[in-house]
This record gives structure tokens, C-alpha cells and sequence, in this order.
């Protein structure tokens, strides 16, 4: 029972931050642990297949392996961050204040990656 728990709770993580790749705000890196822990302690394949995704598994290697994130995924990172902030901001959204508050937290969420984030350190 407590592996079936894990497993879906480990395919709702990878979801939501497959969707937190796009929507601002929602973080991705931390649901991705999560799917890998919990898929670490139920499945075996599926905690395997997650780490072997050709999209999703670098990143999570490299937080295990306690390497951080290159400053080209930063920046990929950010301009998708403020791509999705000013689709919403500006082409869906009419409150000003709602505007205002989006753009403050795409100014947290930057300071975040920049500063938060670990750098990758170079291999020599």
C-alpha cells in the first residue's frame, strides 16, 4: 500500500513540475527531488527511468551529485520565467495590481535562480 502511495504521489511531483517548467512560480527542481525520492523508495524502474529521461534526468543527477545548475540553464531558465510573466501579464491579465504582484514575484523568482540556485562547478 505504502509503494502505491509513492508511486502516485511520485507521478503527481513529476507533473506538476513538468507544468512548473512553464507556469511561473511553480517551482521545478524541488518536485523533480521529490518524484526521485519517492520513486527511490517504491519503484526501482520508474525511479531509474526518471533519472535516465533525456530531458529531466540531468538536472536531477547533477543536484544529487551536488554540482548546482550551469549558468546556461539559468538563463534558459529565466527568459522562459519572464516569457511566461509577461505572456500573462500583459496579453491575459487587465488588473493593474495583479500585474504589479506577477512582476514581483518574476523579480523574486530571478533572484532565486541567480542567487539560490548552486553554480556548477567546472570539472578540471
Amino acid at each position: 500500500m505504502k509503494k502505491t502511495i509513492y508511486i502516485i504521489l511520485g507521478c503527481i511531483s513529476v507533473v506538476l513540475g513538468v507544468i512548473g517548467i512553464f507556469i511561473p512560480g511553480l517551482p521545478t527542481t524541488p518536485f523533480l527531488l521529490l518524484s526521485s525520492w519517492l520513486f527511490y523508495n517504491s519503484s526501482k524502474r520508474l525511479h531509474d527511468a526518471l533519472h535516465h529521461s533525456k530531458w529531466l534526468g540531468p538536472y536531477i543527477r547533477r543536484f544529487q551529485e551536488k554540482k548546482g545548475v550551469g549558468w546556461k540553464t539559468k538563463a534558459v531558465s529565466i527568459i522562459c520565467m519572464w516569457t511566461m510573466i509577461s505572456i500573462s501579464a500583459f496579453a491575459v491579465l487587465e488588473n493593474l495590481h495583479v500585474r504589479i504582484l506577477l512582476m514581483a514575484l518574476g523579480v523574486i523568482g530571478t533572484c532565486c535562480v541567480l542567487f539560490v540556485v548552486p553554480n556548477a562547478k567546472r570539472e578540471k
